[in-house]
């Protein structure tokens, strides 16, 4: 992985040196490397699966803090803020990979989201072992780097997703993952919104760029998610404005930039909409 700086936050990439590799890298924590338990808010431009069977600690995703309870799977999407905080002693797999993995089984992009939007996955006895084996057999196909080991990768990390949603669902971690959250549009513009460099957020700029209506735009997503595209842009840009005020020592009119706002004064009207607290009563509170 790489870093690069990103509105106040670390992005981390998953480097892959040489385009006739596929994007995917799956280990233990100490075969990653250290950022696999990085104590510090950043955010990645791929997907991450954690599963913990081993440690102490919280494992802070979005500011929900989750006291690490092994075994524990962890889904974390690109754009989502997080870190381990405390950790002690962390044993298990992570695998990394970014939407190029994925095109074999699309819809593992639906599974991703509901894995990451619940609570951490703690599955039973039976559900562990099973999770344990497909991990096991996954890196050490990665490891192995045979010929057609990339299409086995691929069925594995379904197996495994499936599996996990299973366990989700057995202890009501997570829901059915809604009928259209597979939608490429709603791929395409969860990934836009998230952009920390993107200046114009309006949902008709993003429809153009996205090369259909707003209307018809407002209709997949809301099939999707539940939500609309505006109100997701502004839990998004709310968010943002949260993990700086709390990770940063960004000034106020700093954080409204960074979030999309081109007027401070509007920033801090929106941010107390949608918070209850001023920007500034957020940062004391939070301190």
């Amino acid at each position: 992985m790489r870093l690069r700086p990103a509105a106040g936050l670390e992005l981390h990439d998953l480097d892959v040196p040489d385009p006739g590799l596929l994007p995917f890298a799956a280990g233990s924590f100490d075969a990653i490397g250290p950022l696999s338990r990085a104590d510090f808010p950043h955010r990645h431009s791929f997907y991450e699966l954690a599963y913990v069977v081993a440690g102490s600690g919280t494992h802070v995703i979005d500011l929900v803090e989750h006291r690490i309870q092994p075994p524990a799977l962890y889904a974390v999407l690109p754009g989502q803020v997080h870190r381990w905080c405390g950790a002690d002693r962390l044993d298990g797999w992570i695998l990394l990979f970014n939407e190029d993995f994925l095109h074999r089984h699309p819809e593992d992009l639906a599974l991703l989201r509901s894995l990451a939007t619940g609570p951490a996955v703690r599955p039973d006895r039976r559900q562990h072992r099973e999770l344990v084996s497909v991990l096991r057999e996954l890196t050490a196909e990665h490891e192995a780097g045979l010929d057609g080991g990339p299409s086995v990768l691929q069925a594995l990390l379904h197996v495994l997703l499936v599996r996990a949603l299973r366990a989700a669902r057995g202890r009501g971690a997570a829901a059915a993952p809604p009928r259209a959250a597979g939608h490429p549009l709603v791929t395409r513009f969860t990934r836009l919104i998230t952009e920390s460099d993107r200046t114009d957020r309006s949902v008709l700029a993003l429809a153009r760029e996205l090369g259909v209506s707003a209307g018809y735009l407002h209709e997949v997503v809301k099939e999707a998610t539940g939500r609309t595209p505006a109100r997701l842009i502004r839990e998004q840009q709310t968010l943002e404005a949260k993990h700086l005020l709390t990770t940063t020592d960004m000034t106020i009119r700093q954080v409204s930039a960074a979030a999309g706002f081109s007027d401070p004064a509007y920033f801090c009207r929106f941010f107390r909409r949608e918070v209850g607290r001023t920007p500034g009563e957020f940062r004391e509170k939070s301190g």
